[in-house]
Parts: C-alpha cells; structure tokens; sequence
C-alpha cells in the first residue's frame, strides 16, 4: 500500500505543472480581470511567461500613469494617493494579484476598473 502511495504521489508532483493553466492569446486581449490575472500569474514553464509578466506589468503601470497624467494639476482630482515611500511597482502588483484572487466576483470585470476598485479601497485619498 505504501509503495502505491508513492508511485501515485510521484505521478501527481510530474503532472501538476500540465495541470496548471496555459497563457493563451485570448488572455492577451485582456478583456476580463480574469485574462489580466491569468498573465500576472503566468507559471515558470509557459513558453509566453516573458511577454505575458511584461504585458501584465506594462497593463497596470500604463493605466496608473494614465490617471496620475490626467488629473495631475490644480483642477486635477486622484483617486489614489500612495503612501511616502510607494511600495515598489512589484509590491503593488503583487498586492493587486492577491486582493483579485480574493474577490473572485470581479473577475468577469474589465480589468482596468478592478484595477482602480482595488487601488482606491487600498490607497483612496483623504478628501
């Protein structure tokens, strides 16, 4: 019995990584927050990690600016204001990763809006 434990434990630790979800170029057009996650948590072995991890970088970092470079000035109005020091781009986003996976109902959103729900629950500004 021991040894069948073995062979199936040892047959599982060899599937698990085809067992994991592949990037596919649908997630790309990241029309959910689920696509969006799909890339940021992209597994070592896919062979589209290096463009899926700067994709999902390149996705929330542009959007962020994007709203800082639109409502930067004195009429300008933020909907996020980081704490002094920011946490670095990777903290954040890996913030941004386990707050999504926490809140499932969002994943079928566009994901620039769970990216703002996210940033303004986490970091809103005092008015």
């Amino acid at each position: 019995m021991k040894g069948k434990l073995v062979v199936l434990l040892m047959a599982a630790t060899l599937l698990l990584p085809s067992l994991a979800r592949a990037v596919t170029e649908e997630d790309f057009k990241v029309k959910t927050t689920q696509n969006l996650i799909n890339l940021c948590t992209v597994s070592a072995e896919d062979p589209l990690r290096e463009k899926a991890i700067h994709f999902c970088h390149g996705y929330l970092v542009g959007a962020y600016d994007y709203h800082v470079a639109e409502n930067s000035g004195p009429d300008g109005k933020l909907l996020v204001c980081p704490p002094d020091p920011a946490p670095t781009r990777n903290a954040a986003i890996d913030m941004f990763i386990e707050w999504a996976k926490a809140h499932p109902q969002y994943m079928s959103e566009k994901p620039v809006e769970t990216e703002f729900r996210f940033l303004t629950e986490k970091w809103p500004c005092k008015k």
